[in-house]
């Protein structure tokens, strides 16, 4: 009596007398994956790898060995592209940048103070409800009237996005990452427009202080040698005090101070509950910073007696 043909449960018509270690099913040459025991087939190789629990760092971010920094390449591209486009349309510095954003009187100068029923005065740029700046102008570099300062001033700030993105990105996973740099933008120009809210800011620096502060609270979590941490972070700290007559340093403070928070939050969250503390902690620095460019806002747009120029 002949034996029955038995035949490759993915492939009907190729013979075969080979079967899946786990799922018991015929699996041809090409079907066959190697396992430890025997070999297994396709399917039950793809359920094996969904089943293994995927490694972490102690922030939440997935090990990723030697994985592509993308959240810091698209970052980058978007303020080179950003550049580019303020040297063909400077006008984008006037529409996106933090310009004008208290109020501005009739003869075209801006104020800090104003009775905005006061007839020729009007509130403008953030006060008057353009949120959108205090994001858009950490992705400008090019200084109101243009100047040779625009592609120094880029090209700093790349390259210590390049530097710090990188390792902050492979500790804190992309997700968390982004939202640490643009919650330290947004921190920076949050600072300006409580205490200058007269000046003229633009650029990723603040981000840039935000991902330093970051650094400096990854390394002292993960127990690194801080001699060399500190030096680096006290270089930025100098950096900012000296260039303080020429850059805005309320920008850099403010994106050091909310990298600091929201990196310590990502950092001591407890692991049983971690991915919702992380959650909740950003969330909450998202809403400080609205509440405070709020209460400014309707602080400069307010009843006052008289106009003050800066």
């Amino acid at each position: 009596m002949e034996a029955d043909v038995t035949t490759c449960y993915r492939h009907p018509k190729v013979e075969t007398y080979v079967r899946c270690t786990r799922c018991d099913r015929y699996i041809c040459p090409d079907c066959m994956r190697e396992a430890a025991v025997g070999h297994q087939c396709v399917e039950c190789v793809k359920e094996g790898h969904r089943s293994i629990r995927q490694a972490r760092t102690v922030f939440g971010g997935k090990v990723a060995g030697s994985a592509v920094p993308v959240v810091t390449y698209v970052l980058i591209a978007l303020n080179v592209l950003a550049y580019l486009g303020e040297l063909v349309r400077p006008e984008i510095v006037d529409r996106f940048g933090m310009l004008g954003q208290g109020l501005i009187g009739p003869d075209g100068a801006y104020y800090l103070y104003e009775n905005t029923h006061f007839a020729g005065f009007e509130a403008v740029g953030v006060a008057e409800g353009e949120w959108y700046r205090l994001v858009t102008a950490a992705f400008l570099h090019l200084p109101p009237g243009g100047g040779t300062f625009g592609i120094l001033h880029i090209v700093l700030n790349m390259y210590g996005l390049w530097n710090l993105g990188r390792v902050v990105e492979d500790q804190l996973g992309r997700v968390r990452y982004l939202a640490l740099y643009l919650l330290s933008a947004l921190g920076g120009s949050v600072l300006v427009f409580l205490i200058s809210p007269q000046d003229n800011a633009v650029g990723a620096s603040g981000a840039i202080f935000g991902l330093a502060a970051s650094f400096y609270v990854i390394s002292r979590r993960l127990n690194r040698d801080m001699h060399g941490v500190n030096r680096f972070l006290a270089g930025f700290l100098i950096w900012m005090v000296i260039s303080a007559g020429f850059t805005s340093w309320e920008g850099h403070l403010g994106g050091l101070l909310s990298g600091a928070c929201v990196t310590a939050a990502l950092a001591y969250a407890p692991a049983k509950h971690r991915t919702v503390v992380q959650a909740a902690a950003t969330v909450g620095v998202l809403i400080l910073l609205v509440a405070l460019a709020v209460l400014k806002s309707s602080e400069l747009t307010g009843q006052h007696s008289s106009p003050t120029m800066p």
